[in-house]
């Protein structure tokens, strides 16, 4: 860290900890901590979008991986839960209010009988599609934070990261 620049919240907490307990490496915070911070307020800036459409951040993933299946805009619920990364229960409450909302339908399969079939409404897919649009359009503003070159490093070494840690790393 340049030492010009103010301290920031991950650095107070670093150079407390440095003072309390000299015999403990706290440089991860310095990665984690931030990433951490990040992640939360990156969620909050998405979900202020999700928001002005009347949906959650679980509701608009939903309604996402509906609208990317291609016509006609339908998954089994077990589907959608491996597309969004939630369980089956929770992903039943979600789709419920998106049936209420007139967002989605539910109906049986054609080829499995206890099976159930979600698909988008025509008021769902536009929905999701002005959503999608601004969120986008939201995810831009907040990349351009960033240079050109700084988010194309950035996006290269969390993509090795994360692979690293998802394959067990």
């Amino acid at each position: 860290m340049d030492e010009r620049q103010p301290l920031d919240h991950v650095a107070r907490i670093q150079a407390d900890w440095r003072r309390q307990r000299p015999d403990v490496d706290v440089s991860p915070q310095g990665v984690i901590g931030r990433l951490h911070r990040l992640a939360g307020r990156l969620t909050g800036e998405l979900c202020r979008v999700y928001g002005g459409y009347g949906l959650s951040e679980g509701e608009f993933d939903v309604l996402c991986a509906l609208r990317r299946a291609g016509e006609p805009y339908e998954r089994a619920p077990g589907e959608l839960a491996a597309h969004t990364m939630v369980t089956t229960g929770a992903m039943t409450k979600r789709i419920d209010r998106l049936e209420r909302a007139g967002l989605v339908t539910r109906r049986r399969s054609d080829g499995d009988q206890r099976g159930r079939i979600v698909a988008l409404t025509g008021s769902g897919r536009e929905l999701i599609d002005q959503a999608f649009t601004d969120h986008m359009r939201n995810e831009r503003r907040l990349l351009d934070l960033l240079t050109p070159d700084e988010a194309k490093t950035l996006e290269a070494l969390l993509t090795t990261w994360l692979s690293r840690v998802e394959d067990g790393g």
